[in-house]
């Protein structure tokens, strides 16, 4: 595994809408490793591809309660509401109170391609939704 750089922002990448992932090889296996890597490093809750400077739908997310891999996410439902602080490790030392759902499902892939659902709460749901932003150009600081 390899620890990689984080792009910041004002680099054009974090604004631009990320591909679908079509193929599922060691080479994604390795990316989404060295990912997980970062982000422990850095010490955040999650990390998208197009933060390491790759236009590709995917991240990883860890709250606390394990490593999460989301490939092709996409939101398929949400309820609630909370309002909370949020940061990022392409924006450092600036942290911002923003709306997001308080529940959501995810729809998603593994690592190896196969289609799963997952619900996530709280800041869970709240990490999901910041790390999908993502992969769609859209910055946390952008919903403030």
């Amino acid at each position: 595994m390899a620890i990689r750089n984080i792009v910041k922002i004002g680099d054009d990448v974090l604004r631009k809408i990320c591909r679908t992932q079509l193929t599922f090889d060691e080479r994604l296996h390795q990316t989404l490793d060295d990912m997980a890597e970062t982000m422990y490093k850095a010490e955040g809750v999650g990390l998208a591809a197009p933060q390491i400077g790759i236009l590709r739908r995917y991240c990883v997310v860890d709250v606390g309660d394990g490593i999460i891999e989301l490939v092709n996410p996409v939101i398929i439902e949400k309820s609630g509401e909370q309002i909370g602080d949020e940061g990022c490790l392409s924006i450092p030392e600036r942290f911002e109170k923003v709306k997001r759902p308080l529940t959501v499902t995810v729809k998603a892939q593994d690592r190896n391609g196969k289609t799963f659902t997952i619900t996530a709460e709280g800041f869970k749901a709240r990490a999901f939704c910041h790390e999908i932003d993502h992969l769609d150009g859209v910055l946390y600081i952008d919903r403030v």
